[in-house]
């Protein structure tokens, strides 16, 4: 894990290196004077938790590939500096996106409060359009909703708003504009909110983690998302990450843990783990009663939706956590491919080597083989493109990408020790082996079959595209 490395920028860098085109005649700098300073980050690793060292106490979150935004304290306020700006995201290693973020990430930097804090939020428009903050689940004046055209007007590019209230609700919250959704949340305007019970022996956890899920449509060889997708996402992410890009949660044994979990891409995400149970203890709308929880090892997390689980990490070992939509757990794709299990292909591909020498068939037995030949060679992709399935373990091809991460649970780790610990080692016959020994497999036996099948065996392939279908 990274250490913050936090990049203090002055405002007046210009902005149009990034593709924003902003007028600084429009900005007074001593206005700017009076702001709290701008602190950014470029990295995309998960940083140090941030200990408060003014303010009331709490104990802090780790944003998974990401980090928390330092304040300062201005007579008893809590005030914190938001930049919306274009940003470079690397989603995994060998891509990276052309986004739209706050203070040179997107998504931005978690905001961490206690309940009771009166919050002062300035925001800076550095982005080629108006924009405007929604406090997505918060309970503030209307004025301060952040709903360009109802509650405020938009804050035009060059321009800075202040919003101020006070954080009366313990939970977790999201952030995002409320001007030109589409496009802006497309290209990845948001960020996690943190509020803190006052009281800190309330709830407590050992290790706390926040991220949120997101969707980019972004052909291969481009940079920029397509912002007009409405279903055919190519990419789905965590905090901007696509695996093996994302971070492990690393845990010591019998820590309670808490992953805090925000939904703002377009369809619902059903987030699985491996090896232990979990309670949902948390939503958007507040904490769960303990006497309204339930065991659960999936829960499905909708559009704008916020799911807190807990858990006692018992159990050591490498765990799998992800969506458990499988098309969620790979990355760019041909969403026109035709499935081709079971085709053969030997007379087609010795017509196609006459007039593409390295021309591989592909499907035949299913998409294994892609991760089996890229361990091979280099296999040659789009420029600016990850490998649909990726990552490797101790014992090879983990074939998956997107929403797809480890929780690593280790005994021995330090409290604040949040560096990935490597592989987990397995003690000594405790891992799935092929079977050595002489005896055969028994002999499949089926019922009789009532009826006998028909000769001929029809084959059906459905139209691909929404353009196919018939409203008659």
């Amino acid at each position: 894990m990274e250490s913050p490395n936090l990049n203090r920028r002055d405002f007046f860098r210009l902005a149009s290196a990034a593709g924003a085109g902003i007028a600084l005649s429009a900005v007074n700098k001593a206005a700017m004077a009076a702001l709290p300073e701008i602190v950014s980050s470029e990295k995309a690793d998960t940083h140090a938790p941030l200990h408060p060292d003014t303010g009331r106490p709490y104990n802090p979150v780790v944003t998974l590939n990401g980090w928390s935004l330092p304040w300062r304290m201005n007579n008893g306020v809590k005030e914190f500096h938001l930049v919306a700006e274009p940003v470079i995201r690397e989603i995994a290693p060998g891509m990276k996106a052309h986004l739209w973020g706050y203070n040179g990430q997107s998504p931005g930097p978690t905001i961490e409060v206690v309940e009771g804090d009166r919050v002062r939020m300035f925001v800076t428009n550095r982005l080629p359009e108006k924009t405007s903050i929604h406090w997505h689940g918060q309970r503030l004046p209307n004025g301060m909703d952040g709903v360009s055209g109802l509650t405020q007007p938009a804050i035009m590019p060059g321009k800075t708003f202040v919003y101020e209230f006070v954080a009366k609700r313990p939970g977790t919250f999201m952030y995002h504009p409320h001007a030109d959704e589409m496009t802006q949340m497309a290209m990845g305007l948001m960020g996690s909110w943190v509020t803190h019970f006052k009281n800190t022996r309330l709830m407590p956890v050992d290790r706390d983690f926040v991220f949120l899920l997101n969707a980019y449509d972004i052909e291969p060889g481009s940079y920029k998302p397509k912002t007009n997708t409405m279903l055919n996402f190519n990419l789905w992410t965590w905090n901007s990450r696509a695996f093996p890009g994302i971070d492990p949660l690393v845990v010591r044994k019998d820590d309670r843990v808490r992953i805090r979990v925000g939904n703002l891409t377009m369809t619902n995400h059903p987030i699985h783990l491996h090896g232990h149970e979990f309670q949902v203890t948390g939503t958007d709308g507040g904490w769960v009663p303990p006497g309204a929880r339930w065991p659960e090892v999936t829960t499905d997390i909708a559009v704008g939706q916020m799911r807190a689980i807990e858990f006692v990490a018992d159990e050591p070992g490498d765990w799998a956590l992800h969506c458990h939509k499988s098309h969620h757990t790979m990355n760019a794709m041909g969403h026109e491919v035709p499935t081709l299990l079971d085709v053969k292909q030997d007379d087609l591909v010795k017509k196609i080597s006459n007039l593409v020498p390295d021309y591989m068939a592909m499907g035949e037995t299913g998409m294994s083989e892609m991760s089996e030949m890229a361990a091979m060679m280099d296999m040659p992709l789009p420029e600016n493109t990850l490998p649909m399935m990726t990552g490797t373990g101790q014992y090879g091809a983990i074939e998956m990408g997107g929403m797809f991460s480890t929780l690593k649970v280790r005994e021995g780790l330090a409290r604040n020790d949040y560096k990935d610990p490597g592989p987990y080692r397995h003690p000594k016959g405790t891992v799935a082996s092929e079977y050595s020994g002489t005896d055969q497999a028994p002999e499949v036996k089926r019922p009789p079959l009532q009826h006998e099948p028909s000769a001929v065996e029809l084959q059906v392939r459905k139209p691909q595209g929404h353009g196919e279908h018939s409203g008659h």
